[in-house]
């Protein structure tokens, strides 16, 4: 089921949305100041591109009050206007239940953008 929904979210815009993450997380990292913002987009985008069969954890390690600091800024600059378009799509996907697994997905998108940093795919 993995690898199907993979190829089903990827043909209708998994690609367009990981394209999109990755090329702002590579505008980010143009500026030094936006570095540590465009490795997290990046991080979304590679989620965006494979989403099903990963999973958010924190990181074992305590990343300590920059990681706060970053999510907090993170979250003001753009962060919750990221989760929300995908509160959206997941809420209009939910609608159906041949969508709810594809939902899902953007709810886990979602809790990643709202505060990226301190956390890694597995």
């Amino acid at each position: 089921m993995k690898i199907l929904g993979n190829i089903i979210w990827l043909v209708f815009g998994g690609l367009a949305i990981c394209v999109e993450y990755v090329l702002a997380g590579l505008a980010l990292c143009a500026t030094i100041v936006g570095i540590p913002f465009g490795i997290q987009a990046i991080k979304i985008g590679i989620l965006a591109l494979w989403p099903f069969g990963q999973k958010i954890e924190y990181m074992n390690y305590a990343p300590g009050c920059l990681s706060t600091i970053m999510n907090f800024l993170w979250l003001i600059i753009g962060g919750v206007w990221i989760a929300l378009t995908h509160l959206l799509f997941g809420l209009l996907l939910g609608i159906t239940i041949i969508g709810i697994p594809w939902a899902k997905q953007h709810f886990k998108m979602m809790s990643l953008a709202i505060t990226p940093f301190g956390r890694k795919l597995v």
